[in-house]
């Protein structure tokens, strides 16, 4: 299997789009702290159900996927991977992510 697929998985490493930089400082505080953690679990463990790791349907290129942030599960994450490098595209609200990853 390739470093792609999340079976497979290993994060060494991620990178913040502006995109991403913006919305989390828009957060709040306590949010913030959930999707450090959350980030913390991904770069450690990147498939513990905590974090509920889903690839999203109909994006191939590039294939784009999420995990959720908060522990109410409102908030999730997007981001890319390429090879052990996961690009963090967006963090917000379930609805908003599910929307505009």
């Amino acid at each position: 299997m390739s470093a792609n697929t999340p079976n497979s998985l290993v994060i060494h490493e991620v990178a913040f789009t502006e995109r991403f930089k913006r919305a989390y400082k828009s957060l709040p505080q306590d949010i913030q702290k959930q999707v450090n953690g959350a980030l913390h679990s991904l770069m450690k463990n990147p498939r513990p159900a905590s974090i509920r790791f889903e690839k999203l349907k109909g994006y191939r290129k590039p294939n784009i996927f999420t995990i959720h942030a908060t522990s109410n599960h409102s908030h999730k994450v997007s981001f890319e991977l390429d090879g052990t490098l996961a690009i963090l595209r967006n963090v917000g609200t379930h609805k908003l992510i599910d929307r505009n990853p």
